[in-house]
């Protein structure tokens, strides 16, 4: 995949995303209006109600992952936000460790990471992130990986021996969104943790 590839495929995940979030948050916006009024309750708007929420946050979080992205600062209390609305329908924790704005082109190589650890954890597990200077390090522990040998050894040179699923995208477009930012991943994995440098 090629730099043009990967700003094509940038300015897809943000009209995509663009265009899904408005509709969410007016049947959000709806279930609230009738939550208010008392029209509808009981079992089935709770799971209207969640399964709305879940992708709202799935689609904010996505529009960072893989829309474009300058170096405008995203500060920790949007972060975290963010993040955890997204844990409210996902096994895994997340826990943002850094406190000061950071340039949003670096936030989602970050998420693009979290995305890659998530994988790995179909039984949850925790995922943390951390910089140290301009160094990036996002680790996911759990008691039980499900580790794909292949596609953590491809992630740190964008070239993978299978053909990638859909669900396998955030593996080549981490090391390619790097490499476009001067950057290289590294990749470690032991058997209750995974870990990506960048």
């Amino acid at each position: 995949m090629g730099a043009s590839d990967v700003n094509l495929a940038e300015l897809i995940g943000s009209r995509i995303c663009h265009d899904l979030i408005s509709p969410i948050g007016a049947i959000t916006n709806g279930l609230e209006l009738l939550e208010m009024v008392g029209a509808v309750q009981g079992p089935e708007m709770e799971l209207i109600s969640g399964s709305v929420g879940s992708a709202g946050a799935r689609i904010r979080f996505f529009r960072v992952a893989f829309g474009s992205a300058g170096d405008q600062p995203l500060g920790r209390s949007e972060v975290v936000e963010l993040l955890k609305d997204l844990e409210r329908a996902s096994r895994v924790r997340i826990t943002w460790n850094l406190s000061e704005p950071v340039p949003r082109n670096q936030v989602k190589l970050a998420f693009l990471a979290i995305m890659c650890c998530e994988s790995a954890m179909p039984f949850g597990g925790e995922v943390g992130i951390a910089t140290q200077g301009s160094a990036w390090t996002v680790i996911g522990t759990a008691d039980k990986l499900n580790l794909d040998t292949g596609l953590w050894k491809g992630v740190t040179t964008g070239q993978f021996a299978n053909k990638l699923s859909p669900a396998q995208v955030q593996f080549a477009l981490l090391p390619d969104t790097a490499s476009g930012m001067g950057r290289r991943v590294a990749s470690e994995t032991t058997a209750t943790q995974v870990k990506l440098r960048f």
